[in-house]
This record gives structure tokens, C-alpha cells and sequence, in this order.
């Protein structure tokens, strides 16, 4: 398993060693990294990461093997030569090109052959040998095989599938498909003039070389073809090709010679190219949900470590037209503390009553910030809002809905608001996502955030996969309060998971607030283990030990206790005392198990514990002139926040419902490599109009230095 990993990712052999036997010790990658440094070399999540990923491939293709090797030898077929080569494979492919032949169907036409009698006649053509092929197939008669043609051509379909198994000839195969594979697409006739099929007409008629085609196109093909829009199909210079693989396989000139051309030619049609192309397909396919994943869980992460407003009193709006306006106000810690509805928009246009009412819940509860969803009458609410004149200062924040209406109708939210309707909860949701976008955000799928690329179309596992280690990242590197974290964002902490969180939270309404790390291992199940993984992360406020809110694991107390003994100060006193940290000589504190590395974080966070490294949330405002997409007109700036990122550039809300795209090559005059150099999610940008397709609902974008 080691020099798998070590071949794919060229990491220190110690610290992969290490990295796998924490791993098979149930350690969490966030713990690991963070509290395992001086075992793993200092490894950081992303080198962990991938170890977990060659790790579990290595494990993927051993089971496999196994699988093969037992299969092959319930057929009395396995030597000691073949299950080397079995044993030996590096990879999937390589596994399954040699368990080929023993993939019998006993419908193949090579097997109706066989059973024919025509084996031995393929021998001998295969062995180039016989000058009179017709004479030597005529000896092959039989009740079934009733004159030459029929035995030779049974014969060429058992070389067909000899050519077809032979792993050098389909090797050669995929390095011209991967190097010279032409993709086509062709739009269906009856589909061409649907309406849904006119996202993808720039397909209708394409083709390009597959190993150019990027993956956000390939993946728009795919779907376009898998909605019955357009046919998609490979092509190949087969000629020259076939060309190749006679001078491979034929040496002589006799007649032998041509029934090996004719095999080939149909091997070739009928079995290779289908198979391969496919295959070949298929691997752009994965390389391209790989891709796509990766974008999201970029995404997520900036999404998920958005600015929070921190713990501040909240009225947030739910606008709409005619349903009205549902508002509620939230206490500082997020509990629901009022609700009702105001109708300032069309139809009623009660906007004196509406004014009113924002006034007197904002004096009445000492509201601090209004949050407004960003779906619909959101601009005309923004600018009632406006209009109030409040006693005190009072922000008003923009926020987007994305997936509110999928957490107010979910479990979860039924859970935390049994007697409350929909439209409260997400007006919840979008004030509590203001305060503190991660503890909100995990509560909601993230397919449903609208942050991804294709993500209806990838690998469903291992967006999922991907998109859990992405949240688990988030939750822990920035620590949770756990009396005041929902079970969704306590599952998230290392080591803590579904069960363990709803046992956190049950036992806090319980007992009431935790008032030590230590008081957590009381929680019933939570282990030794569970605490060791999670306790770190897991965060009290006024604990009697100012460590406990902190991000020093409890097993380094001791240490710490140390450093403040030396200095002849108590841990108070050492904590955010930066002229005094920087006295410690920290070589005095290391052991077997803790060196440099830990020391150096433990100092790190005793400067500032606790510290959420987030920016805080900034107040915007969109173009009060914009209001839909027919305001527009090329050559305007605007200003906008980015919303979404992908591979070929991103897109920003400009205040209406369609948001524009800043192409890569619009993001700067000079070549854009990787679009996250140049913008990150959320950020405010002033953006060019270049221009406007209406009927499209399309708006292309220019970033304005």
C-alpha cells in the first residue's frame, strides 16, 4: 500500500506510513493534521486527503484482485504465471484486460465457433502456415458448417476476440484514442427547435479533439445528450490505425494473411472501438466530475467561511409580492423571538403600515442588522427598508436564499420549529445565515446552495464524499461552541458524527450548559476516542479553564500549565501576552510524542484563542437604477458580488434575477490560469457590461479594475 501511495503522490515515506496506521486507528483528517504534525511530518489536509484517496483505491483494486483470482480459479485456469501477473497489476484496467478472456458468454459468436469445432482452424490461420486456406477449412464440415465460407468465417470470429483480449493491442488502442479521439455531436432533427434545447444549440453540430474538450463542456454535452438532445460519438483515424496492428500481428503473405485482415477488421469494429471509446468516454467523463466536484467543494469552502456578522440582534425579511413579507426578529445567540408578515409590495402596497411595523420591531427588540433574502420584490424591499429612519444605527445586509426553502421544509428545520410554517423558517434561515453562515449553511444539502458546477450530472458518491470532507474541513478549523451548536454542525466535528451530536444536544437541554471540555466525556457513548478526535474543536465559552475555549487539546494542558509555572504567571495571564510567549524557549517543552511543530500552534493560539479567522460581513448595495435585465446596456459598471465560481470564469449578482459571467478571458488582460487567483466567492467587484442576450436571459461581464 505504501509504495502505491508513494508512486501516485511522491510523499515522504515516514509520514505516509505514519498517515495510514492513524487512519486505520480511526483518526479524523482534520485531527490529524492539526494534532498529529510530529507523525506525519507536518503533513497538511490536502497531502491527507489524497493518502486517504490512494489508500482506498489500493484497497478498491486488492479486493478486485482477490474477486479475479477466485474466479479464474473456479475455472481450473489459474497458473502460477497468471496469478502473478493478477497480483502485479498497478490498476483497474490493467487487472481487467487480463481477466478478459475468462469473461466467457457462452452467446458470443467465438464461442458458437468453438463449439463448432472451428478452434484449431483459427490456430492455423493465426499461425500463418496453410498457402490453401480453402482446402484446410473444408476439413471443418460439419452438420452445422455446411461449405468454407461458414468454417472460415466462424474461425475469424475466435481470432476476432484472440485480438480483441490481447492486452498490447488494446494498449495501443487507448494511446491513439487518448492522443487523436475526435468528439462529434449532431442535434436530433424532431428536438432541434424545442425550447429546452436551445441552451445547448452552440453543440447542435461541434467536434473537437476530446483530449482539448474542457470538462464544463463535456459535461454540457453529456447532459444535453442524455436529455435526448443531440447523439454524441468518437472517432479515430482507424485506417492508419489497423494499419499499425497488421504489421503487429501479420508476418506472412499467404492467404492466411488475408483472413487475419478480415478478423482484425471486425475485432476491431465489433469489439475493440465500442469498448474502448466507450471506456475512453467514460475516463473524460470521471476526469470531468473530478474536475466539477473540485470547483464545488472550492466554492463550498469560501461559501462556508463567509464573513459572519458574529452574534448580533437580527431582523430578517423573507420578501414577496403578494404572499407579503414574512419577518423575524432573532435574539443575539439566533433563538427565534418574534414573527409576523408586512405587505409594502404589490398588490396591497400598505408601505406607511409596513414602515411602521419595521420601526416599532426594530425599537422594540434592539435589532442590530436587517437581513433581506435576495429572491423575489428583494430590491423593492431593500429600498423600503432604506427609508425607515431608525433610532439607532441599523445595517441592512443582502442575503442570498439559495436553499432556504429546501432547509425550511426539511427535518431538521420540522425539528427545530415544530410549530412554525415554512415561510418562518426561512426567514430564519436567512437571518441566522447572516450571523454565522457556516453554523446555517450545514444544515442544508449542499447541491442545494447553487455554488456547484453540473453537479446534478457527476458522480453522486463522490460529490458527496467530497463535499463531507469539505464541510468537515470548514467546521473544524474554525471550532464550534457546543452549547450553543445544532446537532447538523456538531456532526461535523471530528469524531462526533450524527448519533454522538444528537446525544450532545439531548444531553444539554438535560443537564444545561456544558461547563468543561472534561464534562464532555459524560455525554452518554462519547468515549475515550470521540473525545481525543473531537474535544479540540469543540469550544466553551467562560469556561472556568480559558483553554477550553481554545484550540490547545486538552492532552497539552499539562504543557501548557508548564509554560505559565516557568514564567511564574498563572494560564490567564499567559493567554494573548504576546511579549511573554515570545520568551518561551519551546525545545524545553518537547518530548517523544510533541516537537516544534505542536509547540509553535500551541503558542500560535495562545496569542489569540480562539480566534475566528472569517473577515467580518460588509454591508453592499446593488445599482438602484437596475431592476431587470432589460436595464442593462453594454459598456455600463456595475457593482456585484460573485456568487459562483467555475473552471471557465464566474458569475456575479448584479441585483437581478439572471446573473452575468465574467469569462476567464475577461477576469484580466493577461492569461488566466486558475480563476480563483483572480476573484473568491462573495466578493464585492465593480463589473462591465459587454453584453446582453434577453431572449437568452444571458450577460456577459468584463472585471473592472
Amino acid at each position: 500500500m505504501v509504495s502505491y501511495i508513494l508512486k501516485h503522490t511522491q510523499l515522504p515515506v515516514k509520514g505516509v506510513q505514519n498517515t495510514i496506521e492513524l487512519l486505520n486507528e480511526d483518526c479524523t483528517i482534520p485531527f490529524i493534521s492539526r494534532y498529529r504534525k510530529e507523525r506525519t511530518g507536518n503533513l497538511d489536509e490536502v497531502q491527507i486527503g489524497a493518502i486517504v484517496q490512494y489508500k482506498e483505491q489500493f484497497e478498491t483494486l486488492e479486493k478486485r484482485k482477490k474477486t479475479v483470482i477466485k474466479a479464474v480459479e473456479e475455472q481450473d485456469a489459474l497458473t502460477a504465471e497468471l496469478r502473478q501477473k493478477f497480483e502485479t497489476a498497478e490498476d483497474i484496467t490493467q487487472l481487467e484486460d487480463l481477466y478478459l478472456p475468462f469473461k466467457k458468454s457462452k452467446k458470443t459468436k467465438a464461442e458458437v465457433a468453438r463449439k463448432q469445432g472451428l478452434e484449431p482452424l483459427a490456430k492455423i490461420i493465426m499461425a500463418q502456415r496453410s498457402d490453401n486456406i480453402e482446402f484446410t477449412a473444408s476439413k471443418y464440415l460439419n452438420k452445422e458448417i455446411a461449405n468454407e465460407g461458414q468454417a472460415l468465417e466462424g474461425a475469424r470470429n475466435i481470432i476476432a476476440e484472440w485480438i480483441n483480449e490481447r492486452t498490447d493491442i488494446r494498449n495501443q488502442i487507448r494511446t491513439q484514442l487518448s492522443r487523436f479521439a475526435i468528439i462529434y455531436t449532431k442535434v436530433i432533427a424532431s428536438k432541434k427547435e424545442e425550447e429546452k434545447a436551445q441552451k445547448y444549440r452552440d453543440y447542435f453540430d461541434w467536434s473537437e479533439p476530446l483530449n482539448k474538450c474542457p470538462s464544463h463542456r463535456l459535461l454540457a454535452i453529456l447532459r444535453a445528450e442524455s436529455e435526448k438532445f443531440i447523439r454524441v460519438k468518437i472517432e479515430l483515424d482507424d485506417e492508419r490505425l489497423l494499419d499499425r496492428i497488421e504489421n503487429r500481428i501479420i508476418t506472412s503473405t499467404n492467404e492466411c494473411a488475408s483472413q487475419i485482415k478480415l478478423a482484425l477488421a471486425d475485432g476491431y469494429k465489433r469489439l475493440l472501438f465500442p469498448s474502448l471509446s466507450n471506456e475512453l468516454l467514460k475516463t473524460a467523463k470521471e476526469k470531468a466530475d473530478d474536475d466539477a466536484i473540485n470547483v464545488f467543494s472550492n466554492n463550498l469552502r469560501q461559501l462556508l467561511l463567509g464573513a459572519p456578522l458574529g452574534e448580533k440582534r437580527i431582523l430578517a425579511i423573507d420578501p414577496g409580492f403578494k404572499s407579503g413579507c414574512k419577518i423575524v426578529c432573532l435574539d443575539a445567540q439566533g433563538n427565534l423571538v418574534h414573527n409576523e408578515t408586512i405587505y409594502p409590495n404589490a398588490p396591497q402596497n400598505d408601505i406607511s403600515g409596513a414602515i411602521k411595523k419595521l420601526s416599532s420591531l426594530v425599537n422594540a427588540y434592539k435589532i442590530d442588522a436587517i437581513a433581506i433574502g435576495n429572491g423575489t420584490a428583494s430590491r423593492e424591499t431593500e429600498q423600503l427598508v432604506k427609508k425607515v429612519i431608525f433610532n439607532n444605527p441599523v445595517e441592512v445586509f443582502v442575503v442570498s436564499e439559495a436553499g432556504a426553502s429546501i432547509y425550511s421544509a426539511s427535518k431538521i428545520a420540522r425539528d427545530e420549529f415544530p410549530n412554525y410554517d415554512v415561510t418562518v423558517r426561512g426567514a430564519v434561515s436567512i437571518g441566522r445565515r447572516l450571523a454565522d453562515p457556516l453554523a446555517e449553511l450545514v444544515k442544508i444539502d449542499p447541491k442545494s446552495i447553487g455554488v456547484g458546477q453540473y453537479q446534478h450530472d457527476v458522480d453522486q458518491t463522490k460529490l458527496k464524499n467530497s463535499l463531507d470532507v469539505a464541510v468537515e474541513s470548514c467546521v473544524n478549523s474554525i471550532g464550534v461552541n457546543i452549547n450553543t451548536a445544532s446537532v447538523p454542525l456538531l456532526s461535523y466535528v471530528s469524531g462526533i458524527g450524527p448519533k454522538l451530536a444528537k446525544n450532545i444536544v439531548n444531553y444539554r437541554k438535560e443537564k444545561g450548559a456544558f461547563k468543561s471540555r472534561k464534562a464532555i466525556m459524560d455525554v452518554p457513548r462519547l468515549g475515550g476516542k470521540a473525545f481525543e478526535q473531537g474535544a479540540a474543536f469543540l469550544r466553551i465559552k467562560d469556561a472556568e479553564n480559558p483553554l477550553d475555549d481554545s484550540a490547545v487539546h486538552p492532552e497539552s494542558y499539562s504543557i501548557v500549565k508548564q509554560m505559565a509555572k516557568d514564567k511564574k504567571t498563572k494560564i490567564p495571564s499567559l493567554i494573548g501576552n504576546k511579549s511573554l510567549l515570545m520568551e518561551l524557549e519551546l525545545q524545553k517543552y518537547c518530548t517523544a510524542n510533541v516537537g516544534l511543530p505542536t509547540l509553535e500552534d500551541i503558542r500560535s493560539e495562545l496569542e489569540k484563542p480562539g480566534l475566528d479567522r472569517r473577515e467580518k460581513a460588509k454591508v453592499f448595495t446593488f445599482d438602484q437604477n437596475i431592476k431587470s435585465i432589460t436595464d442593462l446596456h453594454e459598456g455600463q459598471l456595475l457593482p456585484g458580488i460573485v456568487n459562483n465560481i467555475t473552471n471557465f470564469g464566474c458569475f456575479v449578482d448584479i441585483g437581478i434575477k439572471e446573473s452575468g459571467l465574467i469569462h476567464v478571458s475577461n477576469l484580466s488582460d493577461a492569461f488566466v490560469k486558475d480563476v480563483n487567483e483572480h476573484v473568491h466567492l462573495h466578493q464585492q467587484v465593480i463589473v462591465k457590461v459587454l453584453q446582453v442576450d434577453v431572449p437568452r436571459k444571458r450577460i456577459q461581464l468584463k472585471l473592472h479594475k
